[in-house]
């Protein structure tokens, strides 16, 4: 069954660069007792997802902090090294790029789809939650193929 608004993020631990090596970050790291807006990827270096999901979060960034939002997280089943290349590909520097790898975070949540058939395996749905001390405030799950309610112009007006 798949988190919903009202929920409280599930403990998960997932993967970042610090000081040029991957590092665990648990989610009661990235979520207790701050505002985050997360929006989560089918993958890396994909079209949609790097023409037009995270570059809007890139350029949204400093009007989504504006709101009282702590961090941007921006998370995919792609390991730690992959999401800190997009990140700097992207100039991706105020939004944490966070990987998960073994999809546990993603299977947690409920929000993962089977990318198997275009060769990319067990990944996340992509969708975008406001996270209030740990708790869903609001949630974005797009239909498949689509970037419509997911997208930073989308959560800034929610905010």
């Amino acid at each position: 069954m798949a988190i919903k608004e009202g929920d409280k993020i599930p403990a998960a631990t997932l993967h970042m660069m610090k000081d040029g090596k991957p590092a665990a970050v648990t989610t009661a790291e990235l979520f207790d007792n701050k505002k985050v807006v997360l929006f989560a990827v089918p993958g890396a270096f994909t079209p949609t997802c790097s023409m037009a999901h995270l570059p809007g979060y890139v350029v949204q960034a400093d009007n989504i902090k504006a709101k009282g939002v702590d961090s941007i997280v921006c998370l995919s089943v792609n390991d730690a090294f992959v999401m800190d290349a997009w990140g700097k590909d992207k100039n991706a520097e105020n939004l944490l790029m966070v990987g998960d790898g073994n999809g546990a975070f993603t299977q947690a949540v409920g929000l993962e789809m089977d990318g198997s058939g275009f060769g990319l395996g067990k990944r996340s749905q992509r969708y975008a939650m406001v996270v209030v001390n740990g708790v869903v405030k609001k949630l974005a799950v797009e239909a498949p193929g689509k970037l419509d309610v997911s997208k930073a112009e989308e959560i800034l007006k929610t905010l």
